[in-house]
């Protein structure tokens, strides 16, 4: 899996891009009416009932701007919060505090509603067992704070990327000429370089499963778009000897069934891709 070194500088690169789209060569509203001395003091208002994200990453974003500037967080991350509640106070320059403002509030809408879709499909499997996954389906440049949102939710991250894991989907499977030469291939690939990666392979069907499970080493086993009556089917045939992974087409209604099929994960598209901002201000005190 991805290390938190890198993680953390791909959160590193999210601000730098971010500030350098936002302010270019200045801000020139600020620098035209606030005197370079001047300080100020403004409050993260809510203006919605969601789970907050993003506490952190404003943090990080208010440091990165002027290390001058103080936070007072009130409400932390994963926190359910309500409408007039607010989650932290900054202190400082005000040029900086509205230099700042945007990406911050951009990120924190974003991955508060993230964070609020995961928590509720994290309820929705409460005593099954499974547990819900995201996928790469993310705003292009805001993976990592995408899939950080869906952890403070309490979902937990698919793989990162095309390099931390290895997964045989249908059209690898196609390209290659079936499962067992796609694994063949994959397990000679990664012996040649020596790398340490987890293999999942997708199945659409039934045979695919049995075929798949002559291979060893595999870490999971992918049931796209299967029913809820041939995902029992393959549970039982899999038997434990790798984990199981639903995927396709579940949507909120059909989570628990899924679960209750005895799968060890769903994943879901559209923890990240079907989401509406929340609504959050940053208000001069």
């Amino acid at each position: 899996m991805i290390s938190q070194q890198a993680l953390e500088q791909e959160i590193r690169l999210i601000i730098e891009n971010g500030i350098r789209e936002d302010i270019g060569e200045g801000d020139h509203s600020s620098l035209a009416c606030i005197p370079e001395e001047a300080t100020g003091k403004a409050r993260l208002l809510v203006k919605d009932e969601c789970v907050i994200a993003g506490v952190d990453f404003a943090r990080q974003v208010f440091q990165f701007v002027d290390p001058g500037l103080k936070m007072d967080v009130v409400v932390k991350d994963g926190s359910k919060v309500n409408y007039g509640d607010v989650v932290f106070y900054v202190s400082g320059s005000s040029r900086s505090i509205l230099m700042a403002e945007r990406l911050v509030l951009n990120a924190m809408q974003r991955m508060s509603a993230i964070a609020t879709k995961t928590a509720h499909f994290v309820s929705l499997l409460e005593g099954t067992g499974t547990k819900i996954l995201d996928t790469r389906k993310t705003t292009p440049g805001l993976r990592a704070l995408e899939k950080w949102a869906v952890r403070i939710g309490g979902g937990e991250n698919h793989r990162f990327a095309l390099y931390d894991m290895i997964m045989l989907k249908d059209n690898h499977i196609d390209f290659a000429g079936g499962i067992t030469k796609a694994i063949e291939k994959t397990k000679a690939y990664l012996r040649e370089r020596d790398l340490d990666l987890r293999i999942i392979v997708e199945a659409r069907n039934l045979a695919e499963v049995e075929e798949i499970l002559r291979s060893e080493n595999i870490y999971r086993i992918l049931l796209d778009n299967f029913n809820y009556e041939d995902t029992v089917k393959a549970v039982k045939m899999i038997g434990g000897r790798c984990l199981t992974e639903s995927s396709g087409g579940i949507s909120e209604s059909t989570l628990r069934k899924y679960a209750e099929c005895g799968v060890d994960y769903i994943s879901s598209g559209a923890l990240t891709h079907s989401v509406s901002n929340k609504d959050l201000s940053l208000k001069a005190v």
